[in-house]
């Protein structure tokens, strides 16, 4: 079960302190809380060179690791939310298997590296035209998603960066414009303005291609 909508603040609190102090069990519903969040950001930023090879399980069980490691570090002296944080880490163990995995590849390929906040890979265009076209399911439809999906990409690339991942942060991974402003260094309503921008500026440009709704 998925704990992310149930967790209340005074409970990720207390079992913060019990993690901390090694308690397991309290570390797997802390974890599990923030799970499927983690898991949607992997989804998108996992290089699509990698399928068939890594699964986003796989770096999700080493980000889960990691923080098991680092928690009592990290209940010590807290500089960021709680998810927030876990999403950090997990990046890390992210670039981490794309550096494994592809090696000097990495610098030119997808320009898969990013500036915000310790060089987060991106969500590439593919990736987001796949979720894009997700809802795409009659016979009809699904027949024109391989064209309509390299239109959507295009469309995508043509965006500014910035914009791009504002949207990929809110509108796939569904982070708060408090954490929104955190992940980009800006204010919570300016992440709220930008994103705004960036949805207008999409819809317009996805408003293009025919049959397409946003």
């Amino acid at each position: 079960m998925d704990l992310e909508n149930d967790q209340k603040p005074e409970d990720e609190s207390r079992l913060l302190r019990l993690a901390a102090d090694g308690d397991q069990e309290a570390l797997g519903r802390l974890f599990s809380s923030h799970r499927g969040r983690l898991k949607r950001m992997i989804e998108l930023r996992l290089s699509r060179r990698l399928s068939g090879r890594v699964d986003d399980s796989d770096v999700l069980q080493e980000a889960y690791l990691e923080i098991a490691r680092k928690l009592g570090d990290y209940a010590r002296e807290p500089k960021l939310p709680l998810f927030l944080w876990m999403r950090h880490l997990t990046a890390l163990k992210l670039i981490e298997v794309h550096r494994r995995h592809l090696g000097s590849q990495i610098r030119d390929a997808d320009r898969e590296v990013t500036l915000y906040r310790g060089c987060l890979p991106v969500a590439d265009s593919a990736s987001l035209a796949a979720q894009l076209l997700g809802s795409l399911s009659t016979p009809s439809q699904a027949a024109l998603k391989a064209e309509t999906r390299l239109l959507v990409q295009e469309a995508l690339n043509s965006m500014d960066p910035i914009d791009r991942e504002i949207v990929s942060l809110k509108h796939f991974e569904q982070l708060s414009f408090a954490e929104i402003g955190q992940v980009l260094g800006i204010s919570k309503s300016g992440a709220g303005s930008r994103y705004l921008r960036a949805v207008k500026r999409l819809r317009a440009i996805l408003e293009t291609i025919p049959g397409f709704e946003f």
